[in-house]
């Protein structure tokens, strides 16, 4: 999701991180899942397994662990150590030593950060964590031939290759880059056909912040497929990140047009004072959003009563009850005292996808970088690679770096998230 993130076509047309043993040479075949790593590990969550052996890839990592942003960077630093010390722990031939910088959502720092992991040695890179600094970071790490799976950053921008609205690549493909979270666009389409399937809404308000890419790209997708699946939007408002304090004229417009849903494209930082100002004028109405608004019920001085009934979409559900998925909150919360949020499920699913990948292609830490991104390109773009992880059942990635896999909705209910399709 993006500052921090999203959707490939196949997933929308349906709707919105290592596993392996030994890298001897070998493919493995068929889809891996992250579950059975995660059942066989013996480390204690959170408690850093050191690599062993001779075949030890350098795993990079950026993203804000300080600043306005760090709920996101924090929880793909943690999630990707718990994943980096379950492999050690199992005492394969290939281990990660991971390195993760902070770069306070920043595009010169996160630059910065990724010139300090080449310096240490950095064979593949987990991230970034957000949208404006991976955009920077991976024009670098494209030149480089460095490998990037980030967990977190959406924006077709990233990735690069995508048509604008006029049909022109204005951004030319950066191969070497692939998204675990969905794009932003396909986001909006979800949305809106999500909205639509289960009946949310008959008169919709959207609140969104024009000077943000992440949310404008997610608003203009809703928009055009709202449009085609005849949904009616009633009221449409904006604001910027300068005039994000008071949203009074926002709301009241959503409320005069009858609006019975208010769908929102944007950060949970926002959207938690929308919230709010809707409850200080009795304005009951729905409220719809997406991956960004995960990480609202965390914030430190937020009632999470004002985000009763909640809905959003999002590829991961703490309280679903696999085996997977409960392993992992378990350890997460052991180690660090919270719920994970979707960005931390990403980058544990990141850290296992490059574990399969690596294994499957043979690769030693002795290659060069070039050799790594070049193996590693060709197999997330194989037809026969696919993953199973936190997020998502055989995912598969298409050419153009965005991967597949289905949304799932959630709902905030009692302070928790729990399932919409159960």
């Amino acid at each position: 999701m993006k500052r921090v993130k999203k959707l490939s076509a196949a997933v929308l047309t349906g709707a919105m991180a290592l596993s392996l043993a030994a890298c001897g040479g070998g493919a493995s075949s068929g889809s891996s899942s992250a579950a059975e790593s995660t059942a066989e590990s013996t480390s204690a969550a959170g408690t850093s397994v050191k690599p062993t052996g001779d075949n030890v890839i350098k795993l990079g990592g950026i993203g804000p662990v300080t600043g306005a942003a760090a709920l996101y960077g924090t929880a793909c630093k943690n999630a990707a150590q718990i994943a980096v010390d379950e492999i050690n722990a199992k005492g394969g031939d290939i281990q990660f030593e991971l390195n993760f910088q902070d770069d306070e959502h920043d595009a010169e720092k996160s630059v910065n950060a990724y010139n300090n992991l080449k310096d240490w040695g950095m064979q593949i890179l987990v991230g970034t964590t957000t949208t404006v600094p991976c955009v920077a970071v991976s024009a670098e790490s494209n030149t480089d031939r460095i490998f990037q799976l980030t967990p977190s950053a959406s924006s077709t921008d990233v990735i690069g290759g995508q048509p604008d609205a006029d049909g022109n690549v204005t951004i030319p493909r950066k191969d070497n880059v692939f998204q675990m979270c969905f794009t932003d666009p396909n986001q909006g389409t979800a949305s809106a056909q999500y909205i639509k399937d289960k009946g949310l809404g008959k008169k919709i308000a959207v609140i969104y912040n024009n000077s943000d890419a992440y949310s404008t790209g997610i608003y203009n997708k809703f928009k055009s497929e709202a449009d085609s699946l005849g949904l009616s939007i009633v009221s449409t408002t904006t604001f910027t990140d300068d005039t994000a304090t008071d949203f009074s004229v926002q709301i009241n417009d959503a409320k005069n047009a009858g609006a019975d849903l208010i769908f929102l494209p944007i950060y949970y930082q926002p959207a938690s004072l929308i919230l709010k100002q809707a409850n200080t004028i009795g304005y009951d109405v729905k409220f719809f959003g997406v991956d960004g608004m995960d990480g609202i019920l965390s914030m430190e001085g937020f009632d999470k009563s004002l985000a009763e009934g909640v809905m959003l979409l999002t590829p991961f559900v703490a309280t679903a009850d696999d085996d997977a998925t409960k392993s992992f909150v378990k350890k997460y919360e052991d180690a660090y005292g919270e719920t994970p949020i979707q960005f931390a499920a990403d980058a544990y699913d990141c850290v296992y996808a490059i574990y399969q990948a690596c294994q499957d292609q043979g690769i030693k830490s002795s290659m060069t970088n070039e050799e790594i991104c070049d193996k590693l390109i060709e197999r997330f773009t194989s037809k026969d690679f696919k993953f199973t992880g936190l997020t998502g059942e055989a995912m598969t990635w298409s050419d153009t770096g965005e991967v597949s896999k289905t949304p799932k909705g959630m709902v905030i209910k009692d302070g928790i998230y729990e399932p919409l399709d159960k």
